[in-house]
């Protein structure tokens, strides 16, 4: 059976993700993954703007991730710039010069395309079956849901409410204020209205969270619980009693004392008070007794086009 390289990079608002994998066919091997805190969305987000020490983090891991995929001979690079990217004032200038200096081509997707991928790999994961599921992913741009099972997808939307634009309008304390939960709060009824509205058309039974904010929730779950995920593992559940705990934990903590919580890392410890609210918020309208967490988001929703037989994602 024939193999072939490619290569994914996933610009998310606050993380850099590089996935390289062998294709056969039927499935893929992951060579090599790395995630970098580029945070190219601090200091500029919310002036729709890519400040230009974001623009330096960028380049530099960018940089450093075109020197592995040549090390690895990969031709077939896929580029993916989120919502930091999309919204920027500069940002069809950052574009261009990453592929003027470093021959990189970056794919700057829609909102409604990055959901469409997203769902794919979840998907992709094995998280989904014939329920009625609904999907999210907190980026720290925007935040997708998508509300579908394993076969379709009947609803998919796209809000710029992500981490880091919510941390810049609400979450000024540390430990945060109640002032700033309920402006919290106010915000997310008027910005997820359709969401509700979806929730209540559909009628999702089931929760899947996607990658980033997940993978740490569920890395704090384990640690509580003196366990260890396996490796080669990529749906996990994290029940919704023990969610609820942890964001009460997190909620009276500073960033300080958040660090040394067990399963906690550096790039999710600004974002991850505002995220778990997102959570906690839509968990209000769809109770479930779990939520089942997917370790496979936009990347693998590449991966998982390439494996169709697509040339270009």
């Amino acid at each position: 059976m024939s193999t072939r390289k490619a290569a994914l990079i996933d610009m998310g608002t606050n993380t850099f993700h590089l996935l390289l994998v062998e294709l056969n066919g039927v499935g893929f091997k992951t060579i090599y993954k790395e995630k970098i805190a580029v945070k190219l969305g601090q200091g500029g987000i919310s002036q729709n703007q890519i400040a230009p020490d974001a623009q330096k983090r960028a380049f530099h891991t960018l940089k450093h991730f075109k020197n592995l995929i040549d090390g690895e001979h990969i031709d077939q690079v896929f580029a993916f710039a989120t919502s930091a990217v999309r919204n920027a004032e500069n940002g069809s200038e950052f574009v261009s010069k990453v592929k003027a200096d470093l021959g990189i081509h970056i794919n700057v997707i829609s909102g409604e395309q990055e959901a469409q991928l997203i769902y794919e790999g979840i998907n992709l994961s094995g998280s989904l079956n014939g329920q009625t599921t609904l999907m999210m992913d907190i980026g720290g741009g925007s935040v997708e849901f998508i509300i579908g099972t394993s076969r379709e997808v009947f609803w998919k939307r796209s809000f710029e409410i992500g981490g880091q634009r919510l941390l810049d309008a609400f979450h000024y304390h540390d430990p945060i204020l109640q002032d700033e939960v309920e402006k919290l709060e106010s915000y997310c009824k008027e910005k997820l209205q359709p969401v509700i509205e979806a929730i209540e058309n559909f009628k999702p039974t089931a929760l899947v969270g996607a990658s980033g904010t997940f993978d740490t929730l569920t890395d704090i779950y384990f640690e509580s619980m003196l366990q260890c995920k396996l490796t080669g593992q990529h749906v996990f559940e994290l029940p919704t009693v023990d969610f609820e705990c942890i964001f009460e934990m997190l909620k009276t903590k500073n960033r300080e004392e958040r660090l040394k919580i067990p399963g906690m890392i550096a790039m999710r410890v600004d974002m991850i008070v505002v995220a778990s609210y997102l959570i906690e918020f839509i968990l209000r309208y769809i109770p479930v007794e779990a939520i089942v967490c997917s370790h496979y988001s936009l990347k693998e929703g590449a991966v998982a086009r390439l494996l169709s037989g697509e040339t270009t994602v």
